[in-house]
Parts: structure tokens; sequence; C-alpha cells
């Protein structure tokens, strides 16, 4: 067998694997509860690796190594800050969630839960969290689906719409019928296989630089200041990068995680395991970069055609193309899990925010279901088109839209879970204002390159909807109960 035979084996293999797990999952998804949360039955060793591997995507194995390859260490600050939000989310945010999702009204969405927490009856709030995540979550997918059809392209050599077609076909079908539980099965599969690929790479890889000694030698060699984490990097660009970590408080695809796993109490051994798995991920893809930075410096002769490549073109290099294949699908895993994991969330607001919500009907948990199939199916379909032209605007969308989530969501739920005082009116305030703030300056170069616009986003979120709470609020004898029960509960489960 040739080394491309070998690798698309190992590819072939992994997305069976993957139809498989949508298979035994569809098997069973009994009723809407189960289809949009995995019925909150996820232990804390799914929860955790599938709430990374869906956060995560191709940046950690693509994004990360490239940019420290390329500019260096100071690239890191980004990953620093990215753990710091993570394990604040799972400290803060995990528990009180899980609790209070049930505790108001069993919400299985986080429109849902807010529209419950706070007792609007216009539903308004729920359409316009609904919406938010609808807009940016269509685009989100789409961006995931141009990454496989490139993926396929840079491989193997495939057409990218053969390879988009391929990729979008396989997580549709897994989502489409196994629902939250497989989508959150296969995450775990797939953060697996992305952590062991990239602590084999680099351990590996050192073998080939000469150890660590010479390979640190080595990079010195191409640039003295390539191990610094200060170098090239001034105070505000700090400040954007480790900004990133706010957006943990407002991902709908990550948070709703929290809303799944079986108790409260499973919540302290997830965080443990997803910030291990998170921390010693990073340092393999940091590592990973460096170690290319070395192998390429004392292998002048062979050529790197990109430096977001740096992790393949490795694994290529370090196994057997077998072997290589499976770091190939780990990448492809990285990709996919996001893709997966925003498909149901978007389903989700889709059915459970938007249509039950305008179309008030007394239909089935099964036929909720089989519409929350179609929601799948459609968001694909138009994800899919606005990928087909393979569009670079798509992909710098996904650049802040990370921002978006995070400063129109974050302070919101921040709020809604640790102030008895937030109001509808102040959350729909806050998250307008943060999700404007953000488009805006996003979209304006100089104040987008001078700091990175989560950070005005979260805070005027944050401000207005303190301030519009205060002017707004009545006392709630049904939301002080709720409130109380569940620090009765936290503090009885805990």
């Amino acid at each position: 067998m040739s080394s491309e035979a070998y690798q698309l084996t190992a590819i072939i293999i992994y997305m069976l694997a993957m139809l498989a797990i949508g298979y035994y999952s569809y098997k069973k998804t009994n009723n809407l509860t189960d289809y949009m949360l995995g019925g909150r039955s996820l232990g804390p060793a799914v929860t955790a690796l599938s709430a990374g591997a869906a956060d995560m995507s191709g940046w950690l194995l693509m994004g990360l190594p490239g940019a420290i390859y390329f500019s260096g260490m100071g690239q890191a600050w980004i990953a620093i800050g990215l753990t710091i939000g993570a394990y604040l989310n799972w400290l803060f945010v995990a528990p009180r969630l899980r609790v209070y999702t049930q505790v108001s009204n069993d919400s299985i969405t986080i429109p849902s839960y807010l529209e419950s927490r706070l007792k609007q009856s216009s539903r308004l709030l729920r359409i316009a969290s609904g919406l938010i995540i609808l807009l940016f979550f269509t685009f989100y997918v789409s961006s995931g689906m141009v990454a496989g059809g490139v993926f396929f392209e840079s491989s193997f050599g495939l057409d990218y719409h053969t390879g988009l077609l391929v990729v979008s076909a396989v997580v549709v079908a897994y989502t489409l019928f196994g629902g939250f539980l497989a989508v959150s099965y296969t995450d775990f599969l797939q953060g697996l296989l992305m952590f062991l690929a990239l602590i084999c790479v680099p351990v590996f890889g050192v073998f080939m630089t000469g150890g660590i000694g010479e390979t640190i030698d080595s990079i010195k060699s191409v640039n003295p200041t390539h191990l610094s984490l200060f170098a090239g990097t001034t105070f505000v660009g700090g400040v954007s990068a480790v900004a990133w970590g706010l957006g943990y408080f407002g991902q709908p695809h990550i948070i709703v995680r929290f809303m799944a796993i079986s108790s409260v109490k499973e919540t302290k051994s997830a965080r443990r395991i997803g910030i291990g798995w998170m921390i010693l991920s990073l340092l393999g893809a940091t590592a990973t970069a460096l170690v290319g930075v070395a192998y390429f410096a004392q292998n002048p002769d062979v050529t790197l055609t990109s430096p977001e490549a740096v992790f393949i073109a490795l694994g290529q290099i370090i196994f057997h193309p077998f072997i290589a294949g499976l770091v190939l699908a780990a990448v492809l895993a990285a990709v996919m899990s996001t893709i997966s994991s925003q498909l149901i969330v978007t389903s989700s607001a889709l059915i459970e925010d938007l249509y039950k919500a305008l179309i008030k009907t007394d239909a089935s948990d099964r036929t909720y279901v089989n519409y929350g199939r179609v929601a799948v199916l459609v968001v694909s379909i138009i994800a899919a088109v606005l990928a087909w032209g393979e569009n670079e605007t798509i992909l710098e969308l996904v650049s802040f839209a990370w921002a978006g989530f995070g400063a129109s969501f974050g302070p919101v739920i921040l709020l809604s879970l640790y102030w008895r005082k937030i109001t509808a009116t102040g959350a729909l305030w806050g998250m307008t204002v943060g999700a404007v703030t953000v488009v805006i300056w996003g979209s304006i170069e100089a104040l987008k390159s001078s700091l990175y616009e989560i950070v005005p986003g979260f805070i005027l979120a944050l401000i207005v909807t303190v301030l519009v709470s205060l002017m707004t609020y009545k006392p709630n004898a049904e939301i002080e109960k709720e409130f109380d029960e569940t620090l009765r509960l936290l503090k009885r489960d805990r």
C-alpha cells in the first residue's frame, strides 16, 4: 500500500467510528431533552473532553502551532488567557448553571433558561437570544466546513468541494440522527485522539532533533528571542490576547455541556479532567511548534508549505503512514467536533427557542425531535452553500464570533447566576449592546488592531445590564424562590 492509501484508510476508519457512535446515540434518543441535552446524563469525563473538543477546533492543532512556529512564544498569551477563562468558567458557571437550569423550568437551552430565570412573558428575550445564536453559528458552521474542504484538498489532493461534502455528510449524519448524545460521545473520542496526537508528535519529534538541549539551541539559532513570552508583545496586545478567556462565559456550545452533566457533584471532577486535558494539549501544541522550528532548521532541504501545517508535516515525517493518518484524523476531529457542537445548539435555537416560541403547537416530543433533525439539515445546507465558494469573509467572521458570543451572553449569564436583581429588560439591552459593540469595533481596523473587541463589548454589556436592571427592577417572589432553591441545592450537593 502507498503512504496515501494507509492514511486514507485511517481516515475512513475514523469516520466509520463517528457514524457508529451516531447510530448508537440514535437508539438511545427518545425525547426532545435527550436530543437537545442528552437527558442530562453525561459523566464527568465525557462532559470535560466534549467541551474541550468543541471549544478548540482546528485552532489547537493548526492555528496555535502555526502562530508560535512563525512568530514565537509571544503568541502563547492567547492560550494562557483561554486556560484561565476555561478554569473560571468551570469553577463559577458550571455548578450553578447545572442546578439553575433544572430549577428554573428544566430549561434545556440558554435562551429558554434566560426567559425562565428572568420571568419574561413576552418571549422577546428568548427570541433575540435564539436569533443571535442562529446568525453567528450558521457562519461558524460554514467556516468549519471550509476547513474540512481545505483539509482534504491539502492532505490528499482531493477537490475542495469533494472534501467539503464528505466532511459535511459525516458530521450531519451523526448529529442529525444521534443529537446531543452523538455530538458529546464523538467529541469525547475526538478529544482523546487530539490529546494523544498532540503528546506523541512533540515527544517523538524531540528525539529527531537531538534531545531537548539540541532542540533549544537550534531554535535560538533561528531566532534568539523565539522562546521569549514577551518579545514583540505590548501591554495592550497582551491584554487583548488574555482577554480571549472572557469569551468562555458566553459560548453556547460550551456551556450547554454544563447543563447536561449528570449531577452538580460531577462538575468538580469534570473541571479537573477538562483543565488537565486543556493544559497538556496546549503544551503539546506549543511543543510541536518549537520542535518544528528546530527540525526544519536542522533539515533545510525539507520544506514546509505553511506554518499552520507544521503539526501535520511532523506527523507524516515521524510516523508510519497509518499512524500519520491517525494524526491527520486528529486534525479532522478538531474541525468536526466543533461543527457538530455548533449544529446541535443551532438546531435547539431554531426549534426550542424560535419555533416553539413563535408557533404555539401541542406536538409530541417525537415530532419536535424530528423537527430538530430537519433544523440540523437546513442549517447545514445553508452553511454548505456559504462555504461552497471558500469565501474568505466567512473565515474572518469567526475571529469576532467568539467575541460576539462572549460579549453578548457572558455578562448576562454571570449576572443571572449570581445577582438577584438582573431583569429581562437589562439582559436584553446588555446582550444587544455587547453584540453591536463587537460588530462595530471589529469592523474598524484602527480599533480592532489596537484592542480585541471582546474587551469593550464585555465591559459595556456588563455596565448596561446592571444599570438598566437597577432602573427596571421589581421584586418577584418566584425569582427569589428559585434563586434560594438553587443556592440550597448547590450547598447540599457540592
